[in-house]
């Protein structure tokens, strides 16, 4: 699995808006928080308020909030919200590739993938990564060293 910077930088973003509660935070504190470049982060804050995950406030009390509480947000509604599907290939959903002969059985190998990252990313949510209280599943296949290589 290989994730945009653009992922990256909105999920750590997301995670500190689910640690703030319920004060808004500004684009600036978030991106000194986490070492990210705040035009940057600007944009993919614009990309998850359309989505519905994040709302902005103005005003000198401004900044953002996350739109719902942070135990109904998931990793795969931020991955979605600025990178689209989980998983595609060369742009199309698995479902919608075709494969002739040897390479047939890839659309499944494709399919069977997009479940996985699905079973993790829509099991995480973002109180569990601000809370570090991830779900067993999750701390088990973390904790084996093979995971890691």
């Amino acid at each position: 699995m290989r994730l945009s910077a653009r992922v990256d930088y909105a999920l750590r973003a997301a995670a500190e808006l689910a640690a703030a509660g319920d004060g808004p935070t500004t684009v600036g504190e978030l991106a000194e928080e986490q070492g990210m470049p705040p035009k940057y982060l600007e944009n993919i804050l614009l990309q998850m308020r359309r989505a519905g995950l994040v709302r902005g406030q103005r005003g000198p009390e401004g900044g953002y909030v996350l739109a719902r509480p942070a135990t109904e947000i998931t990793l795969a509604d931020v991955i979605r919200a600025v990178d689209g599907p989980l998983a595609n290939v060369r742009g199309e959903r698995p479902e919608h590739v075709g494969y002739r002969g040897p390479a047939e059985s890839l659309q499944q190998v494709w399919i069977a993938l997009r479940a996985s990252e699905r079973a993790i990313l829509e099991e995480v949510t973002l109180d569990s990564v601000a809370t570090g209280a991830l779900p067993q599943r999750v701390r088990q296949l973390a904790a084996d060293p093979a995971a890691w290589d």
